[in-house]
């Protein structure tokens, strides 16, 4: 392949300028082949990537119903709520830490969330646990905790909105380990017998893999999204598909910082998968994996 010199940007040619733009440009033909192939595409996210600006984009896959079932972190219900009704501010990463803490301002990054927003998460977020207790009883699941979530917003950008609306399934197994979780402890002091049921959902996902005909996976960030997703594909003797978007590095071992031929060894991810990993921030190489499959799709 010949290495292209870049005049003017041009996405479909981004394959063949070398370094991490080549293994971009991979991505994007996995990307579309698992499309193409009818695969059932699972996204997966970090909460810090719905607590920025391309909070809009991963609606827009959403919306299109471009992916068929998303497997997230806790945190990305508490921003992807509470940004549907008040933005969050740009700020630095050289903040003065400790004057943010005094005037009730936490820090993501260059991204700065003040409390009022966790004041207003927690309006929101209670009548939305007495429904769920009303309407599946006791014990509730992430997936359907997400679902009625997602009936309450009517902002475009949010994710929640177009997958409660599409149908698609909002999968949260650490869904304790966000501010939705802790709110979860003040309800509780109503209803004792309250409860959330991560393994409530492990049939519904696991039949979702155990009947689709293929399976491919966009995965941004690490963590227990990024294993979710392929560990569940264990079942089947792995994903078919698999792009991998990552900061983390190999070299601690790391489930986020494995790459996806790793995930070969482990049956996550079958041997002749078409796979990789692209070595990037993904509020950078996501809007670039988006422009390049959306033009075809």
């Amino acid at each position: 392949m010949k290495v292209h010199d870049v005049e003017k940007f041009d996405i479909e040619k981004i394959g063949s300028v070398g370094f991490q733009a080549t293994n971009l440009g991979i991505g994007i033909e996995i990307i579309e082949k698992m499309k193409s192939e009818n695969a059932t595409v699972f996204f997966g996210f970090t909460a810090n990537l719905v607590a920025s600006g391309i909070r809009g984009l991963i609606a827009d896959w959403v919306k299109k119903k471009f992916v068929d079932v998303i497997v997230t972190t806790g945190g990305s219900l508490d921003h992807d709520l509470i940004k549907a009704y008040k933005p969050y501010l740009l700020g630095s990463f050289y903040e003065n830490d400790a004057r943010l803490h005094s005037k009730g301002i936490n820090r993501i990054g260059n991204i700065l969330v003040p409390n009022d927003r966790y004041e207003l998460l927690e309006k929101k977020i209670q009548p939305i646990f007495e429904k769920c207790y009303e309407k599946y009883g006791k014990i509730v699941s992430p997936s359907e905790m997400a679902y009625e979530i997602g009936l309450t917003i009517e902002d475009d950008n949010s994710f929640l909105k177009w997958a409660s609306k599409n149908k698609i399934p909002v999968f949260c197994p650490g869904i304790t380990d966000s501010a939705i979780g802790l709110q979860t402890y003040f309800f509780k002091q109503k209803r004792k017998d309250f409860g959330i049921d991560v393994t409530k959902d492990m049939k519904k996902l696991a039949d979702i893999v155990l009947n689709a005909e293929k399976t491919g996976a966009v995965i941004l960030g690490g963590g227990i999204s990024k294993h979710h997703i392929i560990g569940v594909n264990l079942v089947r003797g792995g994903l078919d598909y698999a792009v991998y978007v990552t900061t983390a590095q190999p070299w601690d071992g790391s489930l986020s910082g494995a790459r996806t031929d790793e995930g070969v060894s482990w049956g996550k991810i079958k041997e002749n998968a078409r796979h990789i990993t692209i070595d990037g921030d993904a509020t950078i190489v996501f809007p670039l994996l988006h422009a390049g499959v959306k033009r075809k799709n």
